[in-house]
């Protein structure tokens, strides 16, 4: 008989030893995940645009290759700051087809006195001194060079004593840069100086999805960040992740992508798209970006769910993203609206920082329009990939190069002989359900598994083996609810 890879025609003495390896392995292997995170790159950068590229942590590469002051460059900087240790890759865009966004600010003045202007633009604080009597040729001129000192997304001039903020490229996003002053707390106008600052406007274009999509080389990236949520944006990723998630490719991403907007704005954007692989963080009138607020999101998540693909995301704080006004924060009751509306919730803690509070994706209804919670949180489709791939790298492992029989040759076969039927399979199976999944926290009941797993071969193709399994997969602890009843 065959033995591994010893022929049976061997005449020379005197010891033969094979080693073969598909037992080896008891678990699953590490699975490790790559990070895409597609943005808007300028002129100036050196990288070639829509092609993909490993990024380190060194800002001053990010910033040579994307340009400093470009979308892609924060992004990548926020995720870094948020992750340090997943395998990221960056796509980047090139300028399009479109206008810039822009904003003014206007300084009044009486009788200047010495003070600090205190902008914060798209998040960053940009401190202006003013002086004893200074005037508003001079102020002016002061917020230029300040502004134009910090590393932004915006740039300075001046022009009749207004100071004219230009975003770095074109496009719709450009008209969601935040621009404000007296942002914290103590911070107030020097006496004698006012100032009047219009909001971002007047960016038009959204790119070539189809251009991009085109461009994701073809590998697995678990996590994919987009900076861009309108419609045909997000319906061209949608496609391409489906397609990606199927059963030939088994390639599963979850896009993250983050919206500014009001109460009313965010839920009717929310209401409109029902996508189980995107999930969208409502960013409300923050003063940080919404490309930064989806890298820091993207960030959080895939170094959490790399982890553990079932824990929730829940009190998980995004560094480097401040929250809204207090008067402009959404209450309990407009969060919950928002996420009936697949739209996913942050919460201030009490130090003032942003911490997620329901990842949940886009999806809510079924292909009828009827109420369908099966994808509601992202740590479905997170916690189903990890089992496939867990099972395919265990076939893949324990049955390369195997020969398919019927159980009834199970009392015959001679030890080591490369052999699996549907009985095999079914225990293989079974154990890993008991050595991974379970003590994992991925699955429960295995029990109900094994009663509900199917093995068997296809009566139309004697060399397919054919599996039916419905791993209950573990919940989230989202809600406690607990009646008090008590006596006097």
């Amino acid at each position: 008989m065959s033995l591994g890879n010893i022929p049976n025609d061997i005449y020379v003495p005197l010891v033969y030893i094979d080693i073969d390896n598909s037992g080896a392995i008891t678990g699953t292997p590490t699975l490790v995940n790559k990070v895409l995170v597609i943005g808007q790159q300028l002129a100036s950068g050196t990288a070639t645009p829509l092609s993909a590229r490993r990024i380190g942590s060194s800002e001053g590469d990010m910033d040579a290759a994307y340009g400093k002051g470009s979308m892609l460059t924060q992004m990548l900087k926020s995720f870094r700051e948020n992750n340090a240790s997943t395998d990221l890759y960056a796509l980047g865009v090139a300028d399009l087809t479109g206008s810039v966004a822009s904003a003014t600010l206007t300084a009044a003045v009486t009788t200047a006195n010495a003070g600090v202007i205190a902008l914060l633009i798209d998040g960053v604080s940009v401190q202006v001194a003013v002086n004893d009597n200074d005037t508003v040729s001079t102020i002016a001129a002061a917020m230029m060079t300040a502004i134009n000192a910090k590393d932004l997304p915006v740039t300075a001039s001046v022009n009749s004593d207004v100071v004219t903020v230009t975003c770095n490229w074109k496009g719709t996003t450009g008209n969601d840069i935040d621009i404000r002053y007296n942002y914290y707390d103590g911070e107030v106008l020097p006496t004698g100086v006012s100032l009047t600052v219009t909001s971002m406007a007047g960016g038009a274009g959204t790119p070539d999805i189809s251009t991009i999509v085109a461009a994701i080389p073809d590998e697995w990236y678990n996590h994919i960040v987009m900076p861009y949520s309108d419609t045909q944006s997000l319906n061209g990723l949608r496609d391409e992740l489906v397609d990606r998630y199927g059963p030939l490719k088994m390639m599963e991403g979850i896009a993250y992508t983050a919206m500014r907007g009001t109460f009313s704005e965010t839920s009717t954007w929310g209401d409109a798209r029902n996508d189980y692989l995107i999930t969208c963080m409502g960013t409300n009138k923050t003063p940080s970006s919404p490309w930064a607020f989806a890298a820091a999101y993207g960030a959080r998540a895939s170094y959490s769910l790399a982890i553990d693909p079932a824990r929730p995301l829940q009190t998980l704080v995004l560094t480097g993203i401040l929250p809204p006004s207090k008067t402009d924060r959404w209450d309990w009751t407009e969060r919950n609206l928002l996420l009936q509306s697949g739209v996913a919730s942050y919460m201030v803690t009490a130090g003032d920082e942003v911490a997620i509070e329901r990842e949940v994706s886009t999806y809510k209804v079924n292909s009828y329009g009827d109420p369908d919670p099966s994808y509601l949180d992202i740590t479905t489709p997170a916690t189903l990939g990890y089992l496939r791939y867990s099972l395919k790298t265990m076939v893949t492992n324990r049955f390369p190069r195997h020969k398919l029989a019927g159980d009834d040759v199970l009392d015959f076969i001679a030890p080591g002989q490369p052999i699996v039927t549907p009985k095999i399979m079914r225990k293989a199976m079974i154990e890993l359900a008991r050595i991974d999944w379970v003590p994992k926290g991925l699955m429960e009941d295995i029990e109900g598994f094994k009663s509900t797993l199917s093995v068997y071969r296809d009566t139309s193709n004697q060399n397919r083996l054919n599996c039916v399994w419905k791993p209950d997969i573990v919940n989230q602890l989202r809600v406690f609810a607990a009646l008090t009843q008590f006596k006097l």
